[in-house]
């Protein structure tokens, strides 16, 4: 994986009396120094069972098709997400937000960084998987476009359904529609 700089993105949020109304978040590649928190993060956010072991985390995050962008306030890591790909094909392996900054913009902000990376690079489907019970989770991932595609059944743990989800990322750069005034 290659490094980038870290790139500082002003998030608005609801403001609550516990935050700030934006919270500035940095987003960059993964380094080998974040594992431990990485892991630490997966386990506080899927129940056992679900969430990755060290040596299955540190497996995905060695594949030279896997690409992890972290997500930090303030030098602590506020979530990631990982992913593999074979263009044109990739797969979100995980995102993981601490519960801190759930619903504050966090998640969006490293899936669109991963999804113009992944573009980038010739990608144009992605695929991801999530358990059917999970409301939060589907809601989330239906706002970002991505739709159902099938059910997978017995998918976490050999008892708990999930379902196969899918979005084809827009073409970049060309004009989708024409506005009063303009030419076709």
């Amino acid at each position: 994986m290659e490094g980038r700089p870290p790139v500082s993105i002003p998030l608005f949020i609801r403001p609550t009396s516990a935050y700030n109304p934006a919270m500035a978040l940095s987003l960059r590649s993964y380094e080998p120094h974040d594992f431990t928190a990485l892991h630490r993060l997966d386990q506080a956010c899927f129940p056992a069972g679900i969430s990755y072991s060290k040596m299955m985390l540190r497996y995905f995050l060695k594949l030279s098709s896997a690409d992890c962008v972290v997500a930090t306030e303030d030098a602590h890591i506020a979530g990631f997400i990982l992913t593999e790909e074979n263009p044109p094909l990739a797969h979100v392996i995980t995102l993981d937000v601490a519960e801190t900054h759930r619903r504050r913009g966090a998640g969006s902000a490293l899936l669109a960084e991963s999804e113009g990376n992944l573009w980038l690079r010739g990608v144009r489907t992605i695929l991801l998987e999530t358990a059917t019970d999970n409301e939060g989770a589907i809601a989330f991932w239906k706002r970002h476009g991505y739709g159902i595609e099938a059910v997978l059944k017995r998918y976490y743990l050999g008892r708990v359904d999930a379902y196969e989800m899918r979005k084809i990322l827009p073409a970049r750069g060309l004009k989708t529609a024409t506005h009063p005034g303009e030419k076709s």
